[in-house]
């Protein structure tokens, strides 16, 4: 089979809107930033213990994908090769190792990249072809992001938070104005990015409106705003709309 190496990156990759002239003025004083915006202790405890209660709690569905993982490189050669893989992103202007679970077969991931922690390795994600069985089923209900509640137990990144992205996405979000994933964690889940799905998934308006309460809200007010978040992606999730 024939594979095409000229394969141009999909929307669905990309799908970050700059910022309008309405948030630069709203939010002014998140643009005129330079520093990194420290976790709230309360915010911070909760990643951890979060976390930690998610990934005992996933253990048993680890191994069932590792059975299935292992079971369909039998019966379908191609598919064969490790459950778990990474690529480099940006969190909090730092970079980071994204851990996900492979949704797509070897012969679709460009090795040399892989070795680099390039993202550009796993482009070819979003071609209905070049996905498993295994990774048609994690992507439906979005398990492939489970792997990342060991970077948040780790502090490379929050529940919620600004989506981590790949450096050349982060470095073309800087170019076109955006500046928020510079200032605070990445999260499994955005306040924006729970409105996938929808016409408001991708305007940056509401990461701004984020941290903005990240700055001014008090302990409780940004944790009961962290909790609508993780409502709203839990109905997400069970919605099975992953693709």
């Amino acid at each position: 089979m024939m594979i095409n190496n000229n394969y141009v990156e999909p929307v669905e990759a990309f799908p970050y809107m700059p910022p309008t002239d309405e948030i630069k003025e709203k939010y002014q004083e998140i643009f005129g930033l330079n520093h990194v915006l420290k976790v709230p202790f309360p915010k911070l405890v909760f990643d951890k213990v979060f976390s930690f209660v998610i990934l005992l709690f996933s253990l048993p569905i680890f191994v069932l994908l590792l059975l299935a993982n292992f079971i369909e490189g039998i019966i379908i050669p191609e598919n064969r090769g490790p459950l778990f893989f990474y690529y480099n992103a940006i969190s909090q202007g730092k970079v980071i190792k994204k851990w996900k679970i492979r949704l797509i077969k070897e012969k679709y991931i460009d090795k040399e990249l892989q070795a680099k922690g390039d993202w550009h390795a796993f482009q070819k994600e979003w071609m209905p072809e070049a996905r498993t069985k295994l990774g048609q089923f994690v992507k439906k209900f979005y398990l492939d992001e489970l792997p990342q509640f060991y970077s948040i137990l780790i502090g490379d990144m929050s529940v919620v938070g600004p989506r981590p992205i790949a450096i050349h996405h982060y470095n073309r979000d800087l170019a076109q104005g955006n500046v928020t994933r510079k200032l605070i964690r990445g999260g499994l889940l955005g306040y924006g990015h729970i409105r996938k799905g929808t016409p408001e998934f991708g305007k940056p308006v509401y990461e701004y409106e984020y941290v903005y309460r990240y700055l001014h809200y008090s302990a409780f007010k940004l944790f009961m705003t962290d909790m609508w978040v993780i409502w709203r992606g839990i109905i997400v999730v069970l919605k099975g709309g992953g693709h």
